[in-house]
């Protein structure tokens, strides 16, 4: 599927509109990775020349990692090599973060927008503070461990909860596996979230996306 524009164009028949092809150039980058990516997962195994090659294309290409999921990877990268190492562990978990980013879609903006149809997140999404508040984790996330993103809450003052509750003030709704989140285990929690929301309790449901933002 290929994703349209509306753009406007001169009499040279280039695009007008310039901040429309910087984001067909952003989408087409973004894309270049997740294929990048998809290569990478082909045999089963990441090694360290792979590894190395994403971050000489990080390097090259850097003025695209604030996008998704651009971001959070080559941050996972900087913190796995960071000891100059790269065991068996990060080995595999870097495996599975790049074959969860690719798996089954076509085009990663267009799994995006299934991502923003399919779940029920507040909208205008609401600005995170962390002191005091209670926040709960459903499903899988780019940035971490689950533990690792509860680290990242209690650090700033948060509180992580297993269920959602009344109480409640976030659902933090991991991005991985998300399209399909009402057939899933973790697709309760959300659920539950949902019906607390409709009736008055002050619970937002936000993306991963929007919560990293505010780390």
């Amino acid at each position: 599927m290929t994703r349209q524009y509306p753009f406007e164009k001169d009499e040279y028949g280039q695009i007008k509109n310039r901040w429309v092809n910087a984001r067909r150039l952003a989408d087409r980058t973004i894309d270049e990775l997740i294929g990048i990516c998809k290569g990478m997962t082909a045999d089963g195994v990441v090694n360290i020349d792979e590894v190395n090659f994403l971050c000489r294309w990080f390097e090259a290409n850097s003025e695209y990692l604030n996008a998704w999921p651009a971001n959070i990877l080559s941050a996972r990268i900087t913190e796995m090599l960071s000891d100059s190492l790269y065991d068996e562990d990060e080995k595999e978990e870097l495996f599975g973060i790049l074959n969860d980013i690719t798996g089954g879609t076509k085009s990663f903006y267009e799994n995006m927008e299934n991502n923003s149809a399919a779940l029920p997140l507040c909208n205008p999404a609401p600005k995170i503070t962390f002191k005091g508040k209670l926040f709960c984790l459903t499903g899988k996330f780019f940035y971490g461990t689950r533990n690792r993103c509860e680290k990242e809450i209690i650090t700033r003052g948060g509180q992580p909860q297993s269920q959602p509750t009344q109480k409640t003030n976030y659902l933090i709704i991991g991005q991985i596996g998300s399209t399909d989140w009402i057939h899933t285990s973790f697709g309760r929690k959300i659920e539950y979230a949902v019906e607390l929301k409709d009736t008055g309790f002050p619970i937002s449901l936000v993306s991963e996306e929007h919560w990293v933002k505010f780390l």
